[in-house]
């Protein structure tokens, strides 16, 4: 593959590679796009002019503003020196073109053009302690960064899809209080921030709603979904890049401990389960975790991911239902639910879930009764 041009070889999703999901980036209009150089992004965000963005419903009300002046104000936040003394557009460059510490997935400039960026304060609850953050807003994404101010460097803290949060603004009846918003949502911890003036604070807002609004109102089809590229996941890197997927999207109502407090996922497939008194079976994504087996589906064009339940792995045993050829079935039980049957896709996948799950009997018993150790012969003298 040559690195300055890229091609697509098919319409579908069987001759995409590891290599070409590296290349798969979010454009403006919220779709996942084959780039052809990573060059161009920086390229394109070294420019003076912003993104342009669609007007939210409250810009719609408004008369339309001079262009002349926008592009000028523009150029002004630009020019600003924002932290370490680097303007705002030097920033931009620095994180699509220089590692951060500690960075998880894929790589910053996959996640499209950086709508608005600027440093705050993160607000403990508990300690009421503030520590400076850098905010970073993608089309689909907001990224948190921490500042390492010694050596320079940002830290990376976590990326939250925008339709998986909400913002809110913390109302102040004292003029002179903090600018604070709050981020919140089933699968983040809510994180409340501090900005330096009433106008930053309400910019945060502004693009967030109205980002978090396309994001939601957008659908993806079959071809721009990064998720439908992986799945099946028949392929060992295809199981690693889904893994991390899902780790930093959305999934559809969630419950319970965010997915990230979970730890990282040992092992997943898709199986189809059905209840063994009844008829029919349906297809799941098993995701197996240290403490839990997460159990999601997805919608009919592998492009949304639902939350299904989760089972502690104390409380189940996976028991081998037939041996047949062909035949790749094991059964779930457990304590308070009713016998499931999984049925795998490939033998390799069944073998893993009978390793992973399969508990050998009466192993409670065996540790609960103290066997004596056994008597040493004495030494006879000679």
């Amino acid at each position: 593959m040559g690195c300055c041009s890229v091609t697509q070889r098919n319409t579908g999703t069987d001759e995409v590679g590891p290599d070409e999901i590296e290349l798969l980036e979010i454009n403006n209009a919220g779709l996942w796009s084959l780039s052809e150089s990573r060059l161009q992004i920086s390229t394109r965000n070294g420019t003076d002019e912003g993104p342009h963005r669609c007007p939210s419903v409250r810009h719609l009300k408004q008369e339309e503003p001079d262009p002349v002046s926008v592009r000028n104000q523009t150029k002004h936040n630009h020019s600003q020196l924002v932290v370490w003394g680097w303007t705002k557009k030097e920033l931009h460059h620095r994180l699509y073109t220089h590692p951060i510490r500690e960075w998880e997935g894929q790589a910053p400039h996959t996640y499209g053009d950086i709508i608005h960026s600027s440093s705050v304060y993160l607000h403990s609850g508990y300690t009421k302690a503030m520590s400076e953050r850098y905010l970073v807003l993608f089309s689909f994404h907001l990224l948190i960064l921490a500042l390492d101010s010694a050596n320079r460097e940002f830290i990376y803290e976590g990326i939250l899809p925008l339709s998986a949060i909400e913002v809110h603004l913390i109302s102040q009846l004292d003029p002179s209080s903090p600018h604070m918003f709050e981020i919140s949502g089933p699968m983040v911890d809510s994180k409340i921030f501090i900005c330096t003036s009433a106008a930053e604070k309400n910019a945060w807002m502004e693009n967030i709603e109205e980002r978090r609004y396309k994001s939601l109102r957008q659908q993806l089809s079959p071809s721009h979904s990064a998720l439908s590229y992986l799945v099946p996941c028949d392929e060992n890197w295809k199981k690693e890049e889904l893994k991390r997927y899902l780790l930093r999207s959305p999934i559809l109502q969630w419950e319970g401990t965010p997915i990230q407090h979970m730890g990282y996922p040992k092992y997943l497939s898709l199986v189809h389960i059905s209840n063994i008194y009844t008829q029919g079976s349906q297809e799941r994504l098993l995701v197996l975790f240290p403490f839990d087996l997460l159990i999601l589906s997805l919608d009919c064009h592998h492009v949304r991911v639902k939350y299904e339940g989760r089972l502690p792995l104390k409380s189940i045993k996976a028991m081998e239902r037939s041996a047949l050829p062909g035949r790749l079935e094991f059964e779930l039980t457990g304590e308070l639910m009713e016998p499931l049957l999984v049925s795998c896709i490939y033998p390799e996948d069944y073998q893993s879930w009978i390793f992973q799950l399969q508990q050998p009997d009466k192993v409670a018993d065996s540790l609960s009764h103290h066997t004596p150790p056994p008597l040493m012969p004495k030494k006879r003298r000679s």
